[in-house]
């Protein structure tokens, strides 16, 4: 079992860490009445998944040698990232206020330098998986056993790097490596498939030799299978989880807006979004 569930009341349930990442994400986003909260409500199972069942971490020692990696590629969901870290106890939930304020630990868009539990400095995008190819080189040449971790978004596909980086990952039989793509299908300036990304993407993986599933993203009965198989993949070779995610998700009157990439929030609205969340609490 991973040392942070391990550790870390183990007894709450994925849904309700969901839960918690959502709402924490939404109050941050209240601080600066604004932020990338339609990312962060519809990667919060993803993040739930990852820091509760599938990561080996230590709250309170977030750079313990022996850790996976977990490396967020799309720095401008530095936001769910916190909300994740705060649910998980490295990062105090006294500090959720200070979201993107000067000196706060929790800048808009993810600083390694700034926040524990952050591995890289994301948000050009297409540069997470290539630095993750050489992390997983690297533990892979000192023996370790653990896992890297790269969260990145459906857009990043459209970025040649992030192709290089497949090709490398495959060469080098990175079975320690596992890519997770949030496919949410929204650019800034339209619907990702509108752009490069057409067809199914598992083949496109699978093409270039790695261990590719596609899963609902927000179904975290099939993302902890998901997870499980990638862990426990028997083959040399890299795996993907591609996971398709619902902007918005746990809100419906955010999913229903037609822009959702960077979701206008008025006002009185964060606070009709919490008061929906806090009428369905997950056990």
């Amino acid at each position: 079992m991973p040392e942070l569930t391990a550790n870390l009341r183990s007894n709450v349930s994925l849904a309700r860490r969901a839960w918690g990442i959502r709402r924490k994400a939404l109050q941050m986003g209240e601080v600066q009445g604004q932020g990338y909260v339609g990312q962060a409500l519809g990667v919060a199972d993803v993040l739930a998944t990852s820091y509760f069942h599938a990561l080996n971490l230590r709250a309170d020692d977030p750079e313990w040698e022996g850790r996976d990696r977990f490396l967020l590629s799309i720095g401008h969901y530095a936001i769910a990232l916190y909300a994740a870290l705060i649910e998980a106890g490295v990062l105090p939930e006294d500090e959720l206020g200070t979201y993107g304020m000067d000196d706060s630990r929790m800048p808009m868009s993810g600083m390694a330098s700034y926040t524990p539990g952050m591995e890289i400095t994301g948000g050009s995008l297409g540069h997470g998986l290539a630095i993750a190819v050489g992390m997983a080189l690297g533990l892979k040449a000192k023996g370790g056993d653990q896992f890297v971790y790269n969260l990145m978004s459906d857009g990043e596909l459209g970025e040649g790097s992030t192709w290089e980086a497949v090709m490398s990952a495959t060469q080098h039989r990175l079975s320690n490596l596992i890519c997770i793509v949030d496919f949410n299908n929204q650019q800034a300036d339209g619907p990702t498939r509108d752009a490069l990304a057409v067809g199914a993407e598992a083949p496109k993986w699978e093409a270039f030799g790695w261990h590719a599933q596609e899963v609902d993203g927000n179904d975290l009965d099939a993302l902890v299978a998901a997870f499980d198989a990638a862990r426990t993949c028997p083959e040399q070779k890299p795996r993907v989880i591609i996971c398709n995610t619902k902007m918005c998700k746990g809100v419906p009157f955010l999913e229903e807006r037609e822009i959702t990439h960077f979701v206008r929030v008025e006002p009185d609205e964060w606070t009709r979004a919490l008061d929906i969340l806090d009428a369905e609490v997950p056990a």
